[in-house]
């Protein structure tokens, strides 16, 4: 099968077909979204090397047997061991031994064909196009940070970043109730953000102070410092971003202000697909553009330019023989 093979350069190559293991599916993905942190993956991200992406919708295709065959999925990225004692204790995100769709340990979602464990599985939607259900992963993990700032519907809050997940963040938090400031560099992308009520501003032309809560989801180290020189004291700064560098924080920053800081990172896929499926939350002008597989590493490229939003990757579009033939299983 094809698929978009890092292992220190992106590359699309050949390569063997998967096997579900027990208590797996195989799922034929039909489109896939290139994130961010997939962009992070070609700067070590991880140092991860194997098939990239982690957003994906798709069919289950075999095993023939499966309760789950022939329908429409979408899945968590997260694989835990299912023994450790954090999986014990339902922590299976944080599973000490944890594998990460197309970040770490396990191969991704830029390929014909995907195993993934049963229990990462939720169904789509019919009314659901694939094209919004691509985005039930970005979505579900914009809607935690419900969770990590659960007062933030009564309050001022500040989304810092107007890239895709800023957006989907700040459309979130305003259909929950709060007053939601975003801030960013494009102003085409903030313009995305003000039929769901969100005020807009350029970082430029930002001059409020002391937000009670702040979401940093711009992606780059930049973000988290505007995010603690506008956040209250006694504040609370929600950090999104992930990236393979370091960040240098300066203690002081934290402790004199006592400004807590909260990391963030998937959230709820029930709660997305209903947004979603229930016409809440529209992500398709969010997306830039749609390649096939073939044409991955165009789609890369133009994922890495400045001011880009979601590309896609249509991966049914891949051809060859074996999908044909996999698809009258």
């Amino acid at each position: 099968m094809k698929a978009l093979y890092f292992d220190g350069s992106p590359k699309l190559k050949e390569v063997p077909r998967p096997e579900p293991l027990p208590g797996e599916v195989l799922v034929q993905v039909s489109l896939a979204g290139i994130c961010r942190t997939d962009l992070e993956v070609l700067k070590g991200y991880h140092q991860f090397h194997g098939i990239m992406g982690h957003e994906f919708v798709g069919q289950v295709a075999a095993p023939v047997d499966s309760p789950w065959r022939g329908r429409r999925v979408v899945g968590e990225i997260n694989v835990g061991c299912g023994r450790c004692d954090l999986c014990r204790q339902g922590l299976s995100p944080h599973c000490r031994e944890r594998q990460v769709l197309g970040l770490k340990g396990r191969h991704g979602t830029f390929a014909q064909y995907l195993p993934l464990p049963e229990a990462n599985l939720h169904v789509v939607p019919v009314d659901l196009p694939d094209e919004g259900a691509v985005f039930a992963e970005p979505l579900a993990a914009a809607l935690s940070v419900l969770a990590a700032a659960p007062t933030a519907a009564a309050h001022r809050i500040l989304v810092v970043g107007d890239g895709t997940l800023g957006l989907l963040v700040s459309w979130v938090l305003a259909l929950s109730g709060a007053q939601v400031h975003l801030v960013g560099h494009y102003p085409e992308h903030l313009a995305l953000a003000r039929p769901y009520g969100v005020m807009t501003f350029l970082e430029k032309d930002l001059k409020d102070r002391d937000y009670e809560i702040v979401m940093e989801a711009s992606g780059a180290p930049g973000g988290l410092d505007l995010a603690l020189d506008r956040v209250r004291p006694r504040g609370t700064v929600v950090l999104k971003s992930t990236y393979a560098g370091r960040y240098g924080l300066d203690p002081a920053a934290l402790v004199v202000p006592e400004v807590r800081l909260v990391g963030c990172r998937c959230g709820p896929f029930p709660r997305a697909l209903r947004l979603l499926a229930q016409g809440w939350v529209d992500p398709r002008p969010l997306i830039a553009r749609r390649f096939t597989l073939s044409q991955g590493l165009e789609a890369i490229t133009l994922a890495q330019a400045p001011g880009t939003l979601k590309v896609l990757l249509d991966i049914k579009k891949a051809g060859g023989g074996e999908e044909k033939a996999l698809s009258g299983l």
